[in-house]
């Protein structure tokens, strides 16, 4: 799904070669930024985007934390030779438009090298032909829409890399939306759904693949809806949820508007489980619609759930160490690897370039090839610039809190 922060590269320069502290600190005497081709020590500004206020914060917010987690460790440990990064953080208010103005600004920084986010979907859309027009790369933590690298014919097969700037860390809702269905239909045991979404690009795009799948297992979708999620209002659809007679309701869309859904479709009288995809996996949704209202609903999420990964153990032990106030929430592995991919493809560019700051172009070219052990497990690209994990959870409500009761890749 998801937006904010990201990387831009900043070197200071003088006539009197002024040294950059560790810090990324600077007398007041430097001078122009350090050109692409020259030699010295760099300050690297990993620039983020993502809603860092408004309903979707809570993500946002854990997205932030987690690239600066990423931008300390690499500093803390100089893992760049010469190079100091510095994190700055821009809010998109997960609007379209807001992030298009964000990716501006970063472009038109020379000194920018790299962007992590955005977190929706619909503001990706909005930012990618600005950055690849810049050879600015950008890497998302939470986008699944598949059009966004596949091209809007892929569902068709025709699949058709757009954008050579644009890569993810999160797995896509081509394996998403089928992957809940075959756990709905299979495991769950529920045949009869009502399908609801919010209009967006992520959520219209995600009940779309729960749908096809969900038909050809042999499901029957007894009602489909569009709601406007900023209208909380939704007593109008609860009342056909009832009537349709439907055991399940899938809906595309995010928590804010999600929980209260749950809320008034139960409180409707309808004995359905409510299912999501990644953008409810919150405890926000529990806390917006109610433990006892919520309790059975399902969310799936991407990747294994993170407390149990080996590979995730000193990312959340130095998450706590650090003391941020906000949970890292869904996405906070997949920033934390987002960012250090953006690390990774300038310390390929650097060493490339003999040690000196490289074009944005060469950190595009080397992002095609990085290759880690990162929080959420291995980290690499396909030729589309989406992530080779295809893992993915069914997380259920039980007592109040998301719990994990399946984890695994998509078998369709």
């Amino acid at each position: 799904m998801r937006n904010r922060s990201m990387l831009i590269l900043t070197t200071a320069v003088t006539a009197g070669a002024l040294t950059l502290t560790a810090c990324g600190s600077r007398d007041d005497k430097s001078g122009a930024a350090e050109k692409p081709g020259e030699a010295g020590n760099v300050t690297v500004t990993i620039g983020l985007d993502a809603p860092l206020t408004g309903e979707l914060s809570a993500l946002g917010l854990g997205i932030k934390n987690s690239a600066d987690l990423a931008v300390k460790t690499a500093n803390e440990k100089s893992y760049v030779k010469g190079v100091t990064f510095k994190l700055e953080s821009l809010d998109d208010q997960a609007q379209p438009s807001a992030g298009q103005q964000n990716a501006t600004k970063f472009v038109a920084d020379k000194t920018v090298l790299g962007v992590v986010g955005p977190l929706n979907s619909s503001v990706a859309e909005s930012m990618q032909k600005v950055f690849d027009d810049a050879k600015l790369v950008q890497v998302s933590p939470a986008n699944t829409n598949p059009a966004l690298s596949q091209g809007i014919n892929w569902s068709t097969g025709d699949k058709k890399r757009t954008y050579k700037s644009y890569f993810r860390t999160a797995t896509t809702d081509a394996i998403q939306g089928p992957f809940a269905a075959q756990y709905v239909y299979n495991e769950a045991k529920k045949t009869k759904a009502f399908i609801i979404d919010d209009k967006k690009t992520y959520g219209a795009g995600l009940a779309g693949t729960f749908k096809g799948e969900f038909e050809k297992l042999g499901g029957k979708v007894l009602g489909t809806e569009h709601i406007n999620p900023d209208t909380k209002d939704f007593s109008a659809v609860a009342t056909k949820v009832k009537s349709s007679g439907a055991d399940v309701v899938y809906y595309g869309g995010e928590y804010p508007a999600a929980g209260p859904l749950a809320k008034q479709i139960k409180e409707a009288g309808a004995k359905v489980v409510v299912v999501g995809g990644d953008a409810i996996y919150s405890p926000e949704y529990v806390k917006l619609g109610g433990a006892a209202a919520t309790n059975g609903d399902i969310a799936t999420s991407v990747g294994a759930p993170i407390e149990s990964l080996d590979s995730a153990k000193e990312f959340l032990a130095n998450y706590k160490a650090k003391g941020y106030k906000e949970a890292y929430e869904a996405y906070g592995g997949y920033a934390y690897d987002s960012t250090w991919a953006i690390i990774e493809a300038v310390k390929k560019a650097t060493e490339g370039n003999g040690g000196k700051a490289p074009e944005r172009a060469k950190v595009v070219e080397a992002m095609q090839s990085v290759s880690f052990e990162g929080v959420t497990g291995k980290v690499s690209f396909d030729e589309f610039g989406d992530t080779t994990n295809k893992q993915l959870t069914v997380y259920k409500v039980e007592g109040g809190a998301f719990k994990p009761v399946k984890s695994d890749t998509f078998g369709g």
